[in-house]
C-alpha cells in the first residue's frame, strides 16, 4: 500500500487508541499506593506517508511491589474497552513500589506495507 493509505490507517488508530496499559505475564498490572492506572495518550504523526505514530510525551505509571512489566497495550478506554494489542517490552520486576516510564521516542505503532 502507498504512504497515503498508511497515514490514513495510522490516523484512524490515533483516534481509536486513547489509553495505554501495562501488562506483566499476560495480566494487566494492578494495585499499589499510589495505585497503577492506565494513562491517556495522544499521538504524533504520521508524517509524509511513513505510517508511524508515537505518544506525544513519555507516560509514567505507578507499579506495585511485586509487579512485573513486560508489555504495553493500547485501549479505547481508561477501564475495560477494546484491547488493540501492543508491543513486548524488556521484562522488569519490582521488589517495592516504583514507576515505569514508557518513553515516547522508543514507543509507537508502525503501520507499514509489510
Amino acid at each position: 500500500m502507498n504512504g497515503a493509505y498508511l497515514d490514513l490507517i495510522a490516523n484512524a488508530g490515533k483516534t481509536a487508541t486513547t489509553h495505554i496499559a501495562l501488562f506483566g505475564n499476560g495480566t494487566e498490572v494492578t494495585g499499589g499506593s499510589p495505585a497503577y492506572a492506565r494513562k491517556a495518550v495522544t499521538w504524533t504523526g504520521p508524517t509524509a506517508g511513513d505510517g508511524l505514530i508515537r505518544p506525544t510525551a513519555d507516560l509514567t505509571f505507578d507499579i506495585p511491589p511485586g509487579g512485573v512489566v513486560d508489555e504495553w497495550r493500547g485501549f479505547t478506554a481508561i477501564t475495560a474497552g477494546t484491547d488493540y494489542g501492543g508491543k513486548v517490552l524488556p521484562e522488569e520486576t519490582y521488589t517495592g513500589q516504583g514507576t515505569y516510564v514508557l518513553t515516547a521516542a522508543t514507543s509507537g505503532i508502525n503501520h507499514d506495507a509489510a
